[in-house]
């Protein structure tokens, strides 16, 4: 191993640290009022470089303004990194919702829980601090870094099919290996599917993480082999079914739920 390659590893091991480490001793990582029971468990952490040519299908895939992570870069600083690419990385983490939490919401029916509620909210405040502490962190190393997601540039269009954003974080942890997409969209790990997703891309050549799933639905069990479909019994707006996740339908049914609550 040359020592270009061992800094890469340990620079990769120094930021995995460093995330893990925030999530584990972050007040804002805990339901609020409860200082025993936290939002999420061990995250998990994975990286994927900036050429992937996965970040140009996902023009096609998802639409045109969704970016690269060169892109990203480009536009935060108005100035294209130095490299290609081929020394950009994008980080991507999984916070797996904590298992007491996933309980409450097993006995919903129509509406979530009050503490997936929180996970939502809370939970998505406390995924923002981890992206602005990673960002920090090295840009104070003089390191070109953005989290898109809270970027100016960020934002939500729709089309026929729904909804959708400029920087998919399901599809940046695609890419980076953590697991693949399901039936109803969501976006199933080693973990499992309770989770939400984060990532920052940075100017530095960080050793990209094994993607092992043959397709992008290698870890659905109804696209495996028709055993399981859970997720369309379990859909309240009746917006799963084997042709898969209509986006709009499941939107109108959250927006009246809201309404109501």
């Amino acid at each position: 191993m040359d020592a270009k390659s061992s800094a890469s590893i340990k620079m990769a091991e120094l930021i995995e640290s460093a995330i893990k480490s925030f999530v584990g001793t972050s007040p804002l990582n805990y339901v609020p009022g409860e200082e025993n029971q936290p939002i999420f468990e061990e995250p998990q952490v994975r990286f994927a470089n900036g050429n992937n040519p996965l970040f140009q299908e996902f023009k096609t895939i998802i639409g045109p303004s969704h970016l690269t992570p060169v892109e990203a870069l480009t536009m935060t600083y108005n100035k294209p990194p130095e490299d290609d690419g081929n020394l950009v990385s994008a980080v991507s983490w999984i916070l797996p919702i904590a298992q007491k939490i996933r309980k409450t919401n097993r006995e919903q029916t129509a509406i979530p829980s009050c503490y997936w509620s929180y996970t939502k909210w809370y939970g998505e405040k406390f995924n923002n601090a981890l992206r602005k502490h990673v960002v920090e962190m090295f840009t104070i190393r003089a390191y070109l870094t953005t989290a898109p997601a809270l970027q100016p540039f960020f934002k939500t269009q729709s089309n026929e099919n729904g909804r959708y954003s400029n920087w998919s974080e399901r599809h940046i942890a695609y890419v980076a290996g953590h697991g693949t997409f399901s039936l109803s969209d969501g976006f199933i790990t080693e973990k499992g599917i309770a989770h939400r997703c984060g990532s920052i891309v940075i100017d530095l050549k960080l050793p990209p993480s094994p993607r092992t799933a043959k397709t992008p639905y290698s870890n659905c069990l109804y696209y495996v082999n028709k055993s399981c479909k859970a997720c369309i019994a379990r859909c309240p707006a009746g917006a799963i079914t084997e042709a898969g996740h209509d986006k709009n339908k499941c939107y109108n049914y959250m927006s009246i739920i809201l309404k109501q609550t």
